[in-house]
């Protein structure tokens, strides 16, 4: 990682840090609407298990223990991680529940095949240099089982903010605060190398709106 990439990185933990503190559950408590599809992709696959990466204050993952998983919440942010195990305690799921605080440019601390699902809504699309990316995929298909699924959302090179603010270098943008690497779809397919590639589906979220990708991607059995 260089110099930028390294003050890059703890710049965007510290803003976190910060907006989480100031808006405490601020996506809300219904799930988003990824993470509604991947329950039922999860579900349709046999899941039992799911890791979740990025998992912020805890929307999504409380939405999966809600719907009968049981729930690895990682986040590089402490303070969201409390307000989710909060929130896993008011909604009677924190039996279902386990928080983990993670920098994904870090090793999964997870054994090889000890999970059936993994979700990441908008964390590939952070603050994340494409080699980073490749090396996060590649630990989440070391931890998944045969026949294991992830569902992940990026904003995407055909999004309004792409190219606005401050650029970074890589397809990374700042604007407001928030870095985000948008993807060409041919990192999409780069990533896909080695997976059975079920779906890339394009949707909006927010006022923007938001422009993403919805992936699903299983290893092979």
């Amino acid at each position: 990682m260089s110099e930028h990439e390294r003050e890059l990185a703890e710049a965007q933990r510290e803003h976190w840090q910060q907006t989480y503190g100031e808006h405490p559950g601020m996506y809300g408590g219904e799930p988003s609407e990824p993470a509604a599809h991947a329950a039922e992709v999860f579900r349709a696959a046999g899941a039992c298990e799911v890791l979740e990466l990025g998992a912020g204050h805890g929307r999504d993952a409380l939405f999966f223990a809600r719907s009968g998983f049981t729930v690895l919440a990682t986040d590089f942010s402490p303070v969201g991680l409390e307000q989710l195990r909060a929130a896993a305690h008011a909604q009677g799921v924190s039996r279902r529940v386990t928080t983990q605080v993670q920098d994904v440019r870090q090793p999964l601390p997870l054994p090889d095949a000890s999970v059936d699902a993994v979700f990441a809504h908008m964390l590939l699309c952070m603050a994340l240099s494409t080699k980073e990316i490749h090396a996060l995929v590649a630990e989440v298909r070391r931890v998944l089982r045969p026949g294991g699924a992830f569902v992940y959302t990026v904003r995407h090179t055909g999004d309004a903010h792409y190219r606005a603010g401050t650029g970074h270098g890589d397809d990374i943008w700042e604007h407001g605060g928030f870095a985000v690497h948008f993807f060409p779809r041919a990192l999409v397919d780069d990533l896909a190398e080695g997976w059975i590639l079920r779906e890339v589906h394009a949707f909006e979220e927010g006022g923007l709106p938001r422009r993403l990708w919805r992936v699903t991607q299983t290893v092979p059995r």
